[in-house]
């Protein structure tokens, strides 16, 4: 995957989190995920569509999700429920956004999806021949996971709707699962 393509989010979820969290956040060692099992307590699922497309995740354990809604809310929330998870995919809504409109600045058009939020860890989600790059950032409330599974349309052309990422979530756990 072309820097081009993963550093917007990076970067933008670096800019979000210090913005809306309060909190830096530093970037860890890359990795390739070859495993379709979810690793993280919640995960924020997004697709991209475009001449970038493709799945883009946010992972965190439950922890790091109470810790970050908490502060977004002004108020302790214990419990991973539906205005916890509706928080937490904001979060993820607004970083996607924001890298979007870095890749519009770049000269690449690309719309988002509405985020899609999965509880529990071993959940699988098949993102079938996109390699995933996760990148770990730390921050002192807790560990952020980007997951990048995305590509760059070739020029001119527009990937047709059988192309476009395809998803396998099997087995989905319920909200209170984790």
């Amino acid at each position: 995957m072309d820097v081009k393509i993963l550093n917007p989010f990076l970067e933008a979820a670096i800019e979000v989190i210090q913005k809306e969290i309060g909190v830096k956040a530093e970037r860890g060692d890359l990795s390739l995920q070859k495993s379709a099992l979810t690793t993280d307590d919640v995960t924020v699922l997004i697709h991209l569509v475009g001449e970038v497309y493709g799945v883009v995740m946010y992972g965190m354990p439950k922890n790091t999700g109470l810790n970050f809604v908490s502060i977004m809310l002004g108020q302790e929330v214990k419990e991973l429920d539906s205005l916890t998870q509706s928080g937490i995919a904001e979060l993820g809504n607004v970083i996607s956004g924001a890298a979007t409109v870095k890749f519009s600045l770049a000269g690449y058009s690309s719309n988002i999806s509405p985020p899609m939020v999965i509880s529990g860890r071993g959940v699988q989600v098949s993102t079938l021949d996109f390699p995933r790059i996760v990148v770990p950032l730390h921050t002192e409330k807790g560990d952020f996971h980007v997951h990048l599974a995305l590509k760059e349309t070739a020029p001119g052309s527009q990937p047709r709707p059988e192309e476009f990422v395809k998803l396998a979530v099997e087995n989905f756990p319920s909200a209170t699962a984790g």
